[in-house]
């Protein structure tokens, strides 16, 4: 069953989704469900990373493995992944938001390694989704403690409401693209015990600082569900193989 948690019902958790954009559901995750989730994270990142395609995997410097930053599509590779993926409670919890049926996209490690971990920009995902219609919602799991030090997400309560604005190219490894404009006045931070959950829609403008602690890392997991009717423009394909060779000559991948 989904933890509602400070959410009096199902209603007015999807209330609050479709008037500011996102919810924080506390204790999505129980303690023993985070401590498994970490051994198999523990586990894919010692004997599934090092077969992944470079772009797949993300590192702040490529040399350097403490350095991991990203990964993709976790849930194709692995079957407790693919578990926690699809079927699941998340995938509930993703068609009750966007209330219509969902299918799973991906599934994302995220890290902030300490002294390594880069701000990531101000951005909306749609822009990166390129959906018609933009029917989505990215789920943040936090497995670390998350607060303002190490680099909490930040969200802009209902700008989901006015669609996708114009975003331009980052430098950002993992994160290429960045709203063009973006002010965070009324930003909410978001700070996070393991297995907190954050979902927001994929219009919601989001982001989170750099990691400023010397030791702590900020480990989270992320998972993208589409609405079932959304389809990818083509030039989502086109900036993919763009970027992808981009990165490969920069020596990135």
């Amino acid at each position: 069953s989904l933890r509602l948690c400070h959410y009096k019902n199902m209603s007015s958790m999807e209330n609050k989704f479709s008037s500011e954009g996102f919810v924080v559901l506390k204790d999505f995750l129980s303690a023993v469900e985070v401590s498994e989730l970490l051994e198999n994270v523990d586990r894919f990142i010692a004997e599934v990373v090092p077969s992944l395609p470079d772009d797949q995997v993300f590192y702040e410097e490529k040399d350097k493995p403490e350095t991991l930053k990203q990964i993709q599509f976790i849930f194709k590779h692995d079957s407790y992944f693919q578990s926690l993926m699809v079927g699941s409670k998340f995938e509930h919890l993703a068609a009750e938001l966007l209330q219509q049926p969902v299918r799973p996209v991906n599934m994302q490690y995220f890290n902030k390694p300490p002294g390594y971990g880069k701000a990531t920009p101000a951005h909306q995902d749609g822009a990166y989704f390129m959906l018609e219609p933009n029917e989505a919602v990215t789920m943040w799991l936090a497995l670390d403690e998350v607060d303002e030090e190490n680099g909490c997400l930040r969200y802009s309560p209902s700008s989901h409401l006015t669609g996708i604005h114009p975003h331009v190219r980052t430098a950002t490894l993992g994160f290429s693209l960045g709203l063009v404009t973006h002010s965070p006045q009324g930003e909410v931070t978001v700070c996070a015990r393991p297995g907190d959950l954050a979902a927001h829609h994929a219009a919601t403008r989001h982001r989170a600082e750099g990691n400023r602690s010397a030791t702590r890392s900020r480990r989270a997991l992320g998972l993208i569900y589409y609405s079932a009717r959304a389809v990818e423009s083509v030039e989502k394909g086109k900036y993919q193989e763009e970027l992808s060779k981009e990165l490969k000559e920069a020596g990135k991948l």
